[in-house]
C-alpha cells in the first residue's frame, strides 16, 4: 500500500526512533541558605522540588514585583511575618508512614482525567477524627506555561541538593508559605475549581510485636476526578491541609509527556557488593537520588504527566538476612529448603519485612518526591473486586487466575492522548516456567484494544523485560545443565563460587534472570505469537506499535521490521510497514549496570543475526543508536550503554511520531544526564 501507515492517510512518522530535543542547560550549585541572595522562597507553604530550584534563574536578592525579601518581611507585622512563615501541618495530624502516592487510570469518554492517591498512616500517630481528607484545586482558565517557577527553601547544607518537603519526612517539614501568590500578588487567590475527597480504608496492616506491643497502619485512597480543558493545567492538593504538592494533566487534545523508568531498588537499593556511595556525587546524601533528581530537574523545565515503571521497582532480596530465616537459609540441599516447614515465627517476619521495606522505598529520597508530584501507572489492590467492566479504574483488563498467586492478573489499557494509548501487560501474575500469560489474558487484552477509537495512531506496549534482546540460549543451557561444574562449586560454597547460586532454591542466580526474559528457549514460541499478533492489530487498525522495558540494567533500542528476502530490494519504509516495530530498553535509574565483561558477551551477541520469525516475512535486529559515550570517546558498544539511565518520551505533532529520548548518565553520581 502506497498512502502512509500509522493512522492511515495521516502525515508519515519518520523512519527511525526520535532521540529528543535539546540538552537542558547544567545545574547551578545549591546556595548556602534559603535567605542567601538569588533565592525566592516558595509559594503557599507548596513544597516546590529542589530540582525545580536547580533548573530555574532568580532575581539576585529580589522578588518578582523587585522588592528584596529583607525589606519585605521588613514592613510586616510580627502577626503577618509569622503568618507566612508559618509551617505547614497537617490538621488534624496524620502519621505518615508512605505516600503521597499518585496513579494516574484513564481519561474517560468524557474527558475526565481519572486518578487516584494513596497513602499509609501509624493509627496509634494518627487522628482520624474526621476521616483524611485530601484536597485538591485548579483554576481552568490558567495557562501553566505563564506561572512562574519558584525555588525551594531547602538550601540549608552548603551546596547539597537538598530534596523539598515531602509528607512521609518528619524532616522536611520546614516550608514556610510566602507572601507572594503565583501572580506575583501579595492577597493569595483561590482557585476556581476546588474538591475535597475523604480517603477510603483500603488495608489495615497488623505489625504484631508480641502482646501488648500490637501496633496497626491504614492504607488509605483518594479517588480524583479532573475535567480536562483545552490546555494543561497544574493541580495542586493536599491532605488535611498540609503541605500542598502539585501535579499536571494535558489538555484533552493533547497527546501526554511521560516519563519511562526502571529498577528503583536492588538488594535494597544495590546489587550486593556495591557501595551506593560509589555512586553518590558531590552534593547528594544518597547514591540512590542523582538520577531520579535529573528526572525531576526536566520534570521542573516541562512537567510530564505521567510516570511508567518498567520493571525492578522494588526488590527484596534482601529479606534472606531476617534473623527468623537464618535457619532454612543456610540450608544447602535444594530438597531441604523446598520441604522445610514455614512457621509462624518466620511468616510474621516476612510480613513484618515486606511492609517496612516498601514503605521505607516508596517514602524516601526523590524517588518518593517523583512518586508525589507525577501520577504513576502501576498495579492495584484487591479490595474493588474482579469485575473489569464495573470497576473504579476503567484501563484495567482482567485476566485468568494465577498459579502460584491466588489473584487473577491485572494489566491496563490506559489513554496517553488523543493518538497514544498504552497497554501495561501483566506479565507476572499468570507466570510459569514455560508461560508469561495465559490465553484469557492475551483474548481479553486483543478484545479491549480492538474497541478503541479510530484517532489512535500509536499502540505503547510496556513490558517488564524486553521483547526484542539479544539471545542467550546458550548460557541458558549451560547453566541449566546438572553437570555444570560452577553450579556445583557454588553449592559447596567451593572456591569462593557461593553467590553464583542463589540462596532460596541453589540454582544458578544468572539462570533465574535468564529464564525471566521473552527470549529464553521456554518462552520462544508465546514471544513469537505475541509478536504476530501485535503485527494483525497494527494492520488492522492502521496503528504503530512500540515497546517499552526494563530489567536488563542498561540501555538499548531493539527492532522489528519487514524481511526483505532479496538483498537487491530495497527495505519497506517505515511509514508503510505494519511490522515496524521499535522496543527501548531503559534501566536501570539507581542500580549499577552489568560489568564489563557482560556487556561486551551482550554487544557481541547484540550484532547477530536472529532468522527466528522469517517464516513471517519478518526480521529483528538492535539498533546501534550509540555513536559516542557520554565523554564524547567512542563507545564500547553501539548497542548497549551500560550506565544508569531513563527515558523521556512526547509526542511530535508536526510528524505524528512518538518520540522516545534516552537519557544517559554522565558521570557516575552527578545527577545529569545526556542523550
Amino acid at each position: 500500500m502506497a498512502e502512509p501507515f500509522v493512522g492511515g492517510f495521516l502525515p508519515p512518522p519518520s523512519p527511525q526512533p526520535g532521540i529528543g530535543r535539546g540538552t537542558p542547560p547544567p545545574l547551578p550549585p545549591k546556595d548556602p541558605s534559603w535567605l542567601h541572595p538569588g533565592v525566592r522562597v516558595p509559594s503557599g507553604g507548596n513544597a516546590s522540588l529542589s530540582a525545580a530550584s536547580r533548573t530555574e534563574s532568580t532575581v539576585s536578592g529580589t522578588t518578582q514585583t523587585g522588592q528584596s525579601l529583607q525589606s519585605l518581611f521588613a514592613n510586616m507585622s510580627a502577626v503577618e511575618r509569622s503568618r507566612n512563615l508559618r509551617v505547614a501541618r497537617m490538621n488534624p495530624y496524620l502519621q505518615f508512614m508512605a505516600g503521597p502516592l499518585l496513579r494516574y487510570d484513564t481519561v474517560d469518554e468524557q474527558g475526565v482525567w481519572r486518578g487516584a492517591a494513596m497513602i499509609v498512616t501509624a493509627d496509634a500517630g494518627s487522628v482520624y477524627e474526621p476521616l483524611p481528607t485530601l484536597t485538591y484545586h485548579w483554576n481552568p482558565n490558567r495557562d501553566p506555561r505563564n506561572l512562574k517557577r519558584h525555588v525551594s527553601t531547602t538550601r540549608t547544607h552548603g551546596k547539597s541538593f537538598d530534596l523539598g518537603p515531602h509528607p512521609a519526612d518528619p524532616l522536611s517539614n520546614v516550608s514556610p508559605a510566602s507572601p507572594l501568590h503565583e501572580n506575583g500578588e501579595l492577597e493569595e487567590v483561590p482557585d476556581p475549581e476546588q474538591r475535597n475527597i475523604a480517603g477510603q480504608e483500603l488495608y489495615v496492616y497488623y505489625g504484631n510485636g508480641g502482646v501488648p506491643d500490637i501496633r496497626t497502619f491504614t492504607f488509605w485512597r483518594f479517588m480524583i476526578e479532573i475535567p480536562l480543558t483545552s490546555h494543561e493545567m497544574k493541580i495542586s492538593y493536599t491532605i488535611n491541609n498540609g503541605i500542598e504538592l502539585n501535579f499536571f494533566v494535558p489538555g484533552h487534545n493533547q497527546n501526554m509527556r511521560w516519563a519511562a523508568y526502571s529498577g528503583w531498588e536492588q538488594c535494597n537499593g544495590f546489587s550486593a557488593g556495591v557501595n551506593s556511595d560509589d555512586f553518590r556525587g558531590p552534593g547528594f546524601k544518597s547514591g540512590y537520588d542523582p538520577v531520579w533528581m535529573d528526572l525531576l530537574a526536566h520534570h521542573a523545565e516541562e512537567p510530564f504527566h505521567a510516570l511508567v515503571g518498567g520493571g525492578d521497582q522494588l526488590y527484596c532480596d534482601s529479606i534472606i538476612r531476617e534473623p527468623e530465616l537464618q535457619e532454612w537459609v543456610t540450608l544447602t540441599r535444594p530438597e531441604a529448603k523446598r520441604t522445610y516447614p514455614l512457621t509462624d515465627e518466620m511468616r510474621l517476619a516476612i510480613d513484618r519485612f515486606y511492609f517496612n521495606h516498601y514503605c521505607s522505598s516508596f517514602r524516601s529520597g526523590a524517588f518518593a518526591r517523583a512518586n508525589s508530584t507525577i501520577p504513576m501507572l502501576n498495579m492495584l489492590v484487591e479490595v474493588d473486586g474482579i469485575d473489569d467492566r464495573h470497576h473504579p479504574f476503567k484501563s484495567l483488563v482482567i485476566g485468568a487466575h494465577g498459579p502460584y498467586i491466588p489473584y487473577p492478573s491485572h494489566s491496563f489499557l490506559t489513554w496517553l492522548g488523543p493518538q497514544v494509548h498504552m497497554l501495561l501487560l501483566d506479565c507476572r501474575a499468570e507466570r510459569k516456567l514455560d508461560q508469561v500469560c495465559s490465553p484469557f489474558e492475551y483474548k481479553a487484552v486483543f478484545a479491549r484494544m480492538s474497541q478503541l477509537p479510530r484517532t489512535v495512531e500509536h499502540m505503547v506496549v510496556q513490558l517488564g523485560i524486553p521483547i526484542a534482546y539479544p539471545r542467550m540460549v546458550f548460557l541458558e543451557t549451560a547453566l541449566d545443565s546438572k553437570l555444570n561444574p560452577l553450579v556445583a562449586l557454588g553449592r559447596n560454597g567451593s572456591l569462593g563460587l557461593a553467590g553464583f547460586v542463589n540462596k532460596f532454591n541453589a540454582d544458578a542466580e544468572l539462570l533465574d534472570d535468564l529464564n525471566d526474559h521473552w527470549t529464553a528457549k521456554l518462552h520462544k514460541k508465546e514471544r513469537n505469537w505475541f509478536i504476530l499478533e501485535l503485527q494483525k492489530y497494527a494492520r488492522a487498525s492502521h496503528a504503530r506499535v512500540s515497546f517499552v522495558s526494563g530489567d536488563v540494567h542498561c540501555a538499548a533500542v531493539g527492532l522489528f521490521r519487514t524481511w526483505v528476502k532479496d538483498k537487491k530490494k530495497p527495505a519497506v519504509p517505515p511509514p508503510q510497514d505494519h511490522r515496524y516495530m521499535v522496543n527501548v530498553v531503559t534501566s536501570a535509574i539507581v542500580n549499577t549496570p552489568p560489568p564489563n565483561g557482560v556487556i561486551t558477551m551482550v554487544s557481541a551477541l547484540a550484532s547477530k543475526t536472529h532468522r527466528t520469525l522469517h517464516h513471517a516475512d519478518t526480521d529483528e535486529i538492535m539498533v546501534p543508536i550509540f555513536e559516542k559515550d557520554t565523554d564524547g570517546s567512542p563507545p564500547k558498544s553501539k548497542y548497549i550503554m551500560g550506565r544508569r539511565n531513563w527515558c523521556s518520551v512526547h509526542w511530535d505533532p508536526s510528524s505524528g511520531d512518538l518520540v522516545y529520548d534516552l537519557r544517559i548518565e554522565i558521570r557516575k553520581g552527578y545527577g545529569q544526564t545526556t542523550r
